[in-house]
């Protein structure tokens, strides 16, 4: 039988210009839909588990165009509840060469942020659930939605599931000061944490030394004290943090680095052309959780985690829509995206 796994969050409708097009410019806007935890369950449903999404969406069509993208792929969303008035919004301007990707957000009084402690029965949704995950994004939301997720990693806990979070600091729906306060609680319960090159300082005031990630320079020396503080802080079995390297908005340097309480462990750094790099780093996280719960060892599991995540900077969409076989093959060394036939 699949492991099951518990993800919960906001999935939202994303719309964007076709191509490289500017908000300003576009005349016409795709849509798709994607959000943290979502990307996540996508992944590992992709990747042979039972992945199910926990969130709150309209009864509406469009409420019901959010759930159908994810039973597409898989994904359980029967504990998904139903109500509320709308279905978050991000609109995505893909960045090229020296000009940045930038997000607009439309979110406000979406489904999820109007939830209540009575619309999830965590000790069903967690019956026999082997993981947890959640990210930095969910109770940034208000604090009612704080409150749920900490009611979730309480019950998570108590069923004897693991809990992962990706701290996934956002400045447009909270303040650091805020940030560090709601997070440091929620960390209480996290057995795995996953942080970019940036989270950790955000959230936590956790620097790593040497390391300026707007001229694209990384220390890898200094994360390893930035995981250490992380652990030792909150007692985190395991934190991976992703470094990312940013030529420019189409061209990165990809790798991380993944602290196990008794060493450190970096992934080999791949060079990436990025198609869509949105949901980079929830392929990340669907990768690592995989790789955990599939008891790899560490090196293998940091491996995985960043094959996985190069390969989601090539599709288009919020989605990692990759075969356990594809990212296996890349961790295996064949980078030479040569045609397969």
């Amino acid at each position: 039988m699949a492991k099951k796994v518990i993800t919960f969050g906001e999935i939202m409708l994303r719309l964007a210009p076709e191509g490289y097009y500017r908000f300003v410019q576009a005349e016409t806007f795709g849509a798709t839909y994607g959000g943290g935890e979502a990307n996540v369950a996508v992944s590992l449903a992709n990747y042979g588990f039972d992945a199910k999404f926990v969130s709150k969406l309209p009864k509406h069509e469009i409420g019901q165009a959010a759930v159908n993208s994810l039973r597409k792929y898989g994904v359980d969303t029967s504990y998904i509840a139903r109500g509320g008035d709308r279905v978050g919004i991000y609109y995505l301007e893909k960045g090229a060469s020296q000009r940045p990707s930038k997000v607009i957000y439309d979110r406000a009084g979406s489904s999820i942020a109007t939830a209540s402690a009575s619309d999830f029965n965590w000790k069903e949704i967690f019956d026999g659930a082997e993981w947890f995950h959640f990210t930095g994004i969910t109770p940034a939301l208000n604090d009612e939605v704080a409150a749920i997720c900490l009611e979730a990693c309480k019950a998570a806990k108590e069923a004897g599931a693991t809990v992962s979070c990706d701290l996934n600091y956002r400045n447009k729906l909270w303040s650091k000061e805020k940030a560090g306060q709601v997070m440091g609680e929620l960390c209480k319960y996290v057995d795995v944490c996953i942080a970019n090159e940036e989270d950790a300082s955000d959230v936590f005031g956790i620097k790593a030394a040497d390391t300026d990630v707007t001229k694209g320079e990384v220390n890898h020396e200094g994360y390893k004290d930035v995981a250490k503080q992380l652990a030792d802080r909150f007692g985190f079995s395991k934190v991976a943090i992703t470094l990312r390297e940013s030529i420019s908005a189409n061209d990165n340097k990809w790798s991380a680095m993944l602290y196990d309480g008794n060493d450190y462990y970096f992934s080999k750094k791949y060079t990436m052309h990025i198609v869509d790099r949105v949901g980079g780093g929830d392929s990340f996280g669907g990768g690592l959780i995989c790789a955990c719960l599939n008891e790899y060892d560490s090196q293998a599991t940091i491996e995985f985690a960043v094959a996985a995540s190069c390969l989601k900077h090539s599709i288009e969409g919020d989605f990692n829509m990759v075969s356990m076989d594809e990212v296996l093959k890349l961790a295996g060394g064949d980078a030479s995206g040569r045609v397969q036939r």
